[in-house]
């Protein structure tokens, strides 16, 4: 990974592999969070075990399964709690073993994005 500062301020990593590096694990989620809560199940363990890894406390759960949200509801505010790095390598963790490997492969691969591919985001 080769990570650029461009004159307009925005950061440029540039990916020699289809893997994302642990340093940058935040970054690719939030890059990928408006799509990424269509993919993700809430429900049926993920949240749950997200609460015993210490991802999201009791109040956090109880605030994303109150009322009448939607799955993707759910999904985007679980993704807005992601705040390190260690959370996301619990929450891709997570994923994996409550049968959402292809979410979890998605976020690892970049979200498919190919060999030498861009990312930037503002800094």
């Amino acid at each position: 990974m080769i990570t650029l500062l461009s004159e307009t301020g925005f950061v440029i990593v540039l990916f020699l592999d289809h893997e994302v590096s642990s340093m940058s694990m935040l970054a690719c989620i939030r890059r990928l969070k408006s799509r990424l809560p269509d993919f993700i199940e809430p429900d049926f363990g993920l949240l749950e075990h997200l609460v015993s890894e210490d991802v999201l406390n009791a109040r956090q759960y109880d605030k994303i399964r109150a009322g009448d949200k939607a799955a993707y509801e759910r999904s985007q505010a679980v993704l807005d709690l992601l705040k390190s790095e260690d959370q996301c390598g619990k929450f891709l963790k997570a994923l994996q073993e409550t049968g959402q490997q292809h979410v979890a492969n998605f976020i690892s691969r970049n979200g498919g994005q190919n060999d030498h591919d861009l990312m930037s985001y503002k800094c």
